[in-house]
């Protein structure tokens, strides 16, 4: 199932590229792994799939320690500052950066670890109360506050677009942040790469390409159906 899941996603990539005349070499595909057996994830690295999805600290860490050393983890759930610690050296990306004083942890940590850390911002475009992340008028200065941190490197930007019907209602949401990430990146501030724009899900992913991504976030087109399904499927 994970292998003709994968050609079909891969299949809907590709085309998304096309339409949109993109190099598919610019967008990375994540398997959100969250729920899923080592086994199942295993199926995905025999496909050629290298970048790997979590959303809780406890999950991650025990899949990093039993599955392939060259897999990079992601953390796409809401990381809590007291977990920080635990997870920092597992990752190579932490997507959901939502505050200043997750921020400041993660620097904290990364300093008695000696090492950087990349992150991207979270940004709660649509502006959901239910949602975490930075507001879009907030986020220019986010990025120069957390910019001052040594030990974190802002690679980019990530949303959480609303549950919909139908994609196309959240184009206009990956629309907005994509031009608000092409602005920032003239600006050329220390510690700032702003080369990383994580959009889309199982259900939109085509249409965030289209609009920019250079990261797309699927669990369900790949794996399946999770066995605990909240808000958002991915």
């Amino acid at each position: 199932m994970v292998n003709e899941n994968l050609r079909e996603v891969r299949r809907r990539m590709l085309a998304a590229c096309q339409r949109s005349e993109r190099d598919p070499k610019e967008v990375t595909l994540i398997a959100v792994s969250k729920t899923k057996p080592a086994a199942m994830i295993t199926e995905a690295y025999e496909e050629g799939v290298r970048d790997f999805g979590e959303n809780k600290v406890k999950e991650l860490c025990e899949k990093h320690q039993i599955l392939p050393s060259d897999i990079h983890f992601h953390m796409i759930g809401h990381l809590q500052r007291n977990k920080v610690k635990q997870v920092i050296d597992k990752v190579s990306l932490i997507h959901s950066v939502d505050s200043l004083r997750l921020a400041s942890q993660i620097e904290e940590e990364a300093a008695k670890k000696d090492m950087v850390v990349n992150i991207l911002l979270e940004v709660n475009v649509a502006e959901e109360e239910s949602k975490f992340g930075f507001r879009l008028s907030e986020v220019e200065e986010a990025i120069r506050q957390i910019a001052i941190f040594p030990h974190i490197r802002i690679k980019g930007l990530m949303t959480i677009a609303p549950f919909v019907e139908k994609a196309e209602e959240n184009r206009y949401i990956f629309k907005k942040l994509n031009q608000f990430y092409v602005d920032m990146q003239p600006k050329n501030i220390d510690n700032v790469s702003m080369d990383t724009l994580s959009m889309g899900m199982t259900g939109d992913y085509e249409v965030a390409i289209e609009e920019g991504s250079t990261l797309v976030r699927v669990g369900t087109g790949i794996f399946g159906t999770r066995y605990k399904i909240g808000e958002n499927e991915v």
